[in-house]
């Protein structure tokens, strides 16, 4: 595992020749992964709209004026039924997502800490995003069974301001430090189509790859525009730059999950497929990631008879630990 690389590096493999990095990618994946298997995670609203940040992408902020309904925190029998439903359907990892700038040490916390306690219990990954964590709360979460904690970089620190303002790009650098140290598996990537430059892209993916340890996980989101926000007009990503972000964050942190998230409801099988070739081997199942739309779960069955995939078993790396 290389934590070394340059931009520059990072910078040729990502504008090698398509085909070329497509192999590459692929033959990095089979070195290190079971390429016939792909994760299923669930990520579900736990807490709804209100966000007062000012992210420029996500419908879930106070200020912009979209279709999201603000719902406060849900029950957690609710969200246990939910996690069971969603095991029953294949997922082994249940990701449980607040739009919260940071976690307050409050009763809606200790909701989620007995949320995560009761997923732990049904030997499922169990992970949360819910902003901004100080060292003390990532160190409660784990004690209560936290397997994963989702806290993406977004885009690279160069375009970041242009995204958001109301938090730093330490902040969320920060942020992942604390879930370190408290020995919480990462997971953390960003999105594209944000009217970012390829160098931004470079740029993301060379701060995740020269962190200590390489995130544990690695979303690779396509912005969904949505009305009301201030990115509603950006155009649709091609595969192929999904293609080129998937294969270059394969080769560059090899054993990482990299997850094919938002915008996979616009790929057709096709699309998908080659994402999966180039070292994609993880999605998020059911009909919604947060608030966007998601391709239903029969779709994904579908899909995986297509190609012959299988669910990944949950905590896979703990059972079977993969040489380098």
């Amino acid at each position: 595992m290389r934590n070394d690389w340059t931009r520059e590096e990072i910078s040729k493999i990502y504008h090698s020749p398509l085909m070329d990095l497509i192999y590459r990618g692929a033959t990095v994946h089979r070195e290190y992964h079971d390429p016939s298997e792909v994760q299923v995670c669930t990520l579900l609203s736990i807490k709804t709209g209100g966000c007062p940040e000012d992210c420029a992408y996500c419908p879930q902020a106070a200020r912009y004026q979209t279709d999201v309904d603000v719902h406060r925190l849900l029950d957690v029998d609710e969200v246990l039924e939910k996690a069971r439903n969603a095991k029953i359907n294949g997922s082994t990892r249940f990701c449980m997502g607040a739009a919260w700038r940071e976690v307050r040490d409050n009763r809606d916390f200790d909701k989620v800490v007995d949320m995560v306690k009761g997923v732990s219990q049904m030997d499922m990954e169990v992970c949360c995003t819910l902003g901004m964590l100080t060292d003390q709360q990532a160190e409660r979460l784990k004690e209560a069974g936290l397997y994963a904690y989702n806290h993406n970089l977004d885009t690279s620190e160069e375009h970041y301001g242009e995204i958001i303002s109301t938090r730093t790009y330490d902040d969320r650098l920060n942020t992942l430090e604390n879930v370190r140290n408290a020995d919480i598996s990462v997971c953390s990537g960003g999105i594209i189509g944000m009217g970012e430059s390829d160098e931004d892209r470079i740029g993301m993916l060379h701060t995740l790859a020269t962190l200590p340890k390489h995130p544990e996980s690695v979303p690779v989101n396509a912005l969904v525009p949505v009305e009301g926000t201030p990115l509603e007009e950006q155009p649709r990503v091609s595969v192929w730059e999904m293609v080129r972000m998937i294969a270059t964050a394969r080769i560059i942190m090899p054993k990482a999950m990299v997850r094919l998230s938002a915008g996979r409801v616009m790929m057709s099988q096709e699309e998908q497929a080659m994402c999966f070739l180039a070292g994609a081997n993880s999605i998020f199942a059911g009909d919604k990631l947060l608030t966007t739309p998601n391709p239903e779960v029969n779709e994904d069955e579908q899909l995986f008879q297509t190609l012959n995939l299988k669910p990944r078993q949950s905590y896979k790396d703990q059972k079977q630990p993969i040489e380098a």
